[in-house]
């Protein structure tokens, strides 16, 4: 059986500073904006309504607009979904959901009734619609950051039994970190926050936390083999035997998620792009923070994690056995 990588003799704490640089310039000025702007949230998050529409021909967009402000409802979000043909409308400013609250189908009926007047009822058809109140959104808003802090308090809990807490806080600081880079990637892309998005973050955390236990599962091993090897070259030749695994895993879950990318559609679209990224950003933190965590949580607080001398710089594991 051919197995690609095997004995492989990377130095991965060697290259821990260039890494964990690489990935600080990425997040903090995500986190910035962030903090300046926020999120791009969806009608499930704010309130408001959502028409998704397919017109007979194609239609320009400043006509629409230009229709939907006639109707008194100029805050709406215009953006073209799918073909050329289809349009989306957010309407989800402050006037627009007061409206709402007034009934469901107030904001509704007006875009159909502005549509209706300057295309024709024949011109279009409505695909979907979705109206949430801004009572739902922000329970769904807060029930979403809920479900991602008990998600972390419960990984935590489980790395503690199963390992030692060292590990336990090596997987979790890097695996924030990929939560991290992913939420900095939906800034820079302005992606739209929806529950399939959430759902995705959900996905990410638990592919990342799972590909830190392979590692540090084979470390737990190691450290019982090879007693006299110092803990950075010991870390270095964990990574380098689970690099087969974690190649293999990746690219086979990368497939499947490019296949929703090309012929998903526009729905599923977000969800794929934000596991893809986070798988990749996971591996990645897999194989240079999580170890090199580990040896400076070590250096800090020194214990009897194998009675083995630490040393500061990433050494290259020896020729493995």
């Amino acid at each position: 059986m051919i197995r690609i990588f095997n004995n492989t003799n990377f130095d991965f704490l060697g290259k821990w500073r260039i890494a964990s640089t690489a990935l600080v310039a990425f997040i903090v000025p995500a986190l910035l904006w962030i903090i300046i702007g926020g999120f791009n949230y969806s009608v499930e998050f704010t309130g408001g309504t959502l028409m998704q529409i397919e017109f007979v021909e194609d239609q320009d967009v400043g006509r629409v607009r230009n229709a939907l402000g006639s109707a008194g409802i100029e805050s709406a979000e215009l953006q073209r979904f799918g073909s050329d043909r289809e349009l989306v409308i957010r309407a989800s400013g402050a006037a627009d959901v007061a409206r709402q609250v007034e009934g469901a189908e107030t904001v509704v009926a007006s875009i159909r009734q502005a549509l209706d007047q300057e295309f024709g009822e024949d011109a279009y058809t409505v695909i979907r619609t979705e109206a949430v109140g801004p009572r739902v959104g922000g329970e769904l808003r807060q029930r979403a950051i809920i479900a991602l802090l008990i998600s972390f308090g419960v990984t935590l809990i489980y790395l503690a039994w199963r390992f030692e807490w060292r590990f336990g806080v090596a997987a979790l600081v890097s695996t924030i970190a990929d939560i991290l880079a992913t939420a900095a990637l939906m800034r820079y892309i302005n992606l739209e926050v929806s529950l399939f998005v959430v759902g995705g973050l959900l996905t990410v955390l638990g592919y990342s936390l799972n590909d830190k236990i392979v590692v540090f599962d084979r470390v737990r091993e190691n450290l019982k083999k090879f007693q006299k090897e110092a803990l950075s070259a010991l870390l270095n030749r964990s990574v380098n035997e689970t690099l087969p695994r974690t190649v293999m895993t990746g690219t086979t879950t990368l497939a499947t998620l490019l296949a929703l990318l090309v012929f998903g559609g526009e729905v599923i679209r977000p969800f794929a792009i934000v596991l893809t990224f986070g798988i990749v950003v996971g591996t990645f933190s897999s194989m240079f923070i999580a170890p090199s965590v580990l040896l400076k949580i070590e250096q800090r607080w020194p214990h009897a994690i194998g009675a083995r001398r630490v040393t500061t710089e990433g050494t290259a594991p020896a020729t493995q056995s």
